[in-house]
């Protein structure tokens, strides 16, 4: 469809930054020089993603998982899909382009949180932007909390145990991913 096609921009319109300010949450997508996959979530407070100019984009890389699959690709493979997210919103942003890890730069100052600079971050220009509809979203129901069903599957700490068997105690899992659990974000 002829809407579909010209929806394609290369530059960051005024709305797609305000987009980046308001969202707090985004997937990178990524592609090893093998064409193995991975899908990694980012998220910190609405805004993370800052604009260094109209065609470029920082994200902050922040402790994890420490797997560092999508990294390892974008040193193979620099092309990056985007996904950014605003909850309650049934579009997206997507962005597709050319990635990089950046070790340090100045803007990570603007990147603080709590007291903590990013480790690195994913610098990525832009060769394609556009919104995505919202079929997906009105599909899933996802943003409807009477659909919700966290109870569906045991908790964090119990998959955790079932799933990859580690030595950890389930006791050790479930203080591990306790109230403190907030604490380790940063």
């Amino acid at each position: 469809m002829p809407r579909a096609v010209t929806k394609e921009r290369t530059v960051l319109h005024q709305r797609d930054r305000e987009w980046l300010a308001a969202s707090p949450f985004c997937l990178i997508a990524t592609a090893g020089a093998d064409g193995s996959c991975d899908v990694s979530p980012k998220g910190d407070p609405p805004g993370f993603t800052l604009v260094l100019d109209d065609t470029t984009i920082a994200i902050p890389e922040r402790p994890g998982n420490r797997r560092a699959d999508g990294y390892r690709n974008i040193l193979d493979n620099p092309h990056v899909g985007l996904i950014h997210l605003i909850p309650g919103r049934t579009d997206t942003l997507r962005i597709n382009g050319r990635a990089r890890l950046v070790r340090d730069a100045p803007y990570f100052e603007d990147m603080v949180v709590k007291g903590h600079r990013p480790v690195l971050a994913v610098e990525v220009v832009v060769e394609q932007i556009f919104y995505h509809c919202a079929k997906a979203f009105l599909r899933s129901q996802l943003w409807r909390p009477e659909t919700w069903r966290p109870e569906a599957l045991p908790s964090r700490p119990r998959l955790i145990k079932e799933v990859e068997a580690p030595a950890a105690t389930l006791e050790e899992l479930e203080r591990h991913y306790g109230p403190d659990y907030l604490k380790t974000m940063y």
